[in-house]
């Protein structure tokens, strides 16, 4: 056996009538939506149901299986601790899906438990499922920071581990859609979050689970979306199979978007193979962009490739540009991995004999020094995509009104502290945020105004 069904459900406590308290009637449709999966998801008398939940431990580079036999959660912070579950782990199914990820590179395993106890994340749609006396064992897995790509190979990994061991296995995605529908909601509202519910019901509702691979990082951001790693995940768990999708509800009222889906299991479709295509697709747009790249792109490219590739620098090739040459500037090389970046570093001021030498040096630093990433791995290299950033002089402001995030990059200091953010970046829209980010990388508190401010400009080549 292997997935026999899956579900992609949102998890507000208020929806438990001991926490609601009436509340919850203001998302009827919802509450019977999350009730008709349930009850299909039962039908199956599946063996395990696997949860990935946004509120289990969560990484920003692992993906966290909660180890153990057993464990337990109630509803107590949200007022109602007499409402429980528990629930018996299958940890056979565990520690062979530990061992796959090992096996394969993927960054998936049983270390680092932060929180025992089943979070609502998890509890929610347990609470549904045990309306149909499930008699399931489960695994429960966080989301983490890692690529999309990296979530849809954990998904495919379950598929995989489930069908070896025999499970019938149902998939429960749980996460809410987006935080910023209304005004007058917990975290305001945005015009993409809106946007984003509109785009992934359709995505869910018709099965195209591709297209949420084209979601930006900044996008999601904005809308303050929590579920799509998971649904991810799900779609990677599917991975090969035609599906019936079936869309059962949607609700705002409070300012979040609660959206039901159920998937059933038709056969095999080789054409909804998710990965292959999307894979295929990036390599033809990634040999695009190489036939397209400037010499200061194609100079990171070969810095970073051949040190990883032999441990030893690379020296200037000839026929580079003269002002590359002949020009000193602080230079910052981005690397970005599947849309998302995968590395940062850079000189505020020269500290070489040429931009090209400071091109060098700063690629081969941005992939194996950025303290935010493990250092890139050869098998990595072919899916990188470069950015060099070629700074002006910095100049100090007087006021925040000679700032622009779009035109020009800060530099934010006070004693030995100093923080750099570039700009035109996806997500800082204001000046209040650039300062904001700005001030965390230098470790200033956000509130601290006595600090230096210094603008500069770039030349970016992508």
């Amino acid at each position: 056996m292997a997935i026999v069904f899956a579900m992609a459900v949102p998890h507000p406590p208020l929806i438990i009538p001991e926490v609601g308290r009436g509340e919850e009637r203001e998302i009827q449709s919802t509450i019977d939506g999350y009730t008709e999966a349930a009850r299909r998801a039962a039908a199956y008398n599946p063996d395990t149901v696997v949860v990935l939940s946004p509120h289990s431990t969560v990484y920003s580079d692992y993906f966290h299986i909660s180890p153990g036999t057993s464990a337990r959660g109630d509803f107590g912070r949200f007022g109602a601790r007499r409402v429980s579950v528990e629930m018996e782990y299958d940890a056979e199914f565990v520690r062979e899906l530990s061992a796959m990820a090992e096996k394969e590179g993927l960054p998936a395993g049983v270390l680092g438990e932060r929180e025992r106890e089943l979070d609502h994340g998890t509890l929610v749609p347990l609470y549904f499922l045990g309306q149909f006396n499930l008699r399931a064992k489960l695994v429960r897995i966080g989301i983490s920071g890692l690529s999309f790509l990296d979530h849809y190979r954990l998904g495919k990994m379950i598929a995989r581990v489930s069908g070896k061991l025999g499970r019938r296995t149902v998939f429960v995605a749980s996460g809410d859609l987006s935080h910023r529908l209304k005004a007058d909601g917990p975290y305001g509202f945005a015009e993409e979050g809106p946007e984003f519910d509109r785009q992934i019901m359709d995505i869910l509702g018709s099965g195209d689970f591709i297209k949420m691979f084209d979601f930006s990082p900044a996008f999601c951001d904005a809308a303050g979306e929590c579920g799509l790693r998971s649904f991810i995940v799900m779609a990677g768990a599917l991975d090969g199979l035609a599906v019936k999708p079936e869309k059962h509800s949607y609700e705002g009222p409070f300012g979040v978007g609660y959206g039901v889906c159920t998937f059933e299991i038709t056969g095999t479709d080789p054409g909804r193979e998710f990965e292959r295509v999307y894979l295929e697709s990036e390599r033809k747009k990634m040999e695009q962009r190489r036939a397209g790249e400037d010499p200061y792109v194609r100079l990171a490219r070969l810095s970073l490739e051949t040190f990883i590739r032999t441990g030893k620098r690379a020296k200037l090739p000839e026929g580079l540009p003269e002002e590359m040459l002949s020009s000193r500037a602080g230079v910052f090389v981005s690397i970005y991995k599947h849309g998302q970046l995968r590395g940062c570093i850079g000189t505020i001021e020269p500290t070489t004999s040429c931009v090209a030498e400071e091109i060098l040096r700063n690629a081969v630093s941005s992939g194996t020094e950025d303290p935010r990433f493990n250092r890139v791995r050869e098998i990595e290299l072919d899916d990188l995509v470069y950015s060099v950033d070629v700074l002006t002089k910095p100049e100090p402001v007087q006021s925040v009104s000679q700032l622009d995030p779009k035109r020009y990059g800060v530099i934010v200091s006070k004693g030995f502290r100093r923080g750099l953010l570039l700009p035109n970046l996806d997500g800082v829209d204001d000046v209040e945020t650039q300062l904001k980010i700005a001030k965390q990388k230098a470790g200033i508190r956000p509130d601290d105004n006595d600090v230096k401010i210094e603008r500069f400009e770039v030349v970016r080549h992508k």
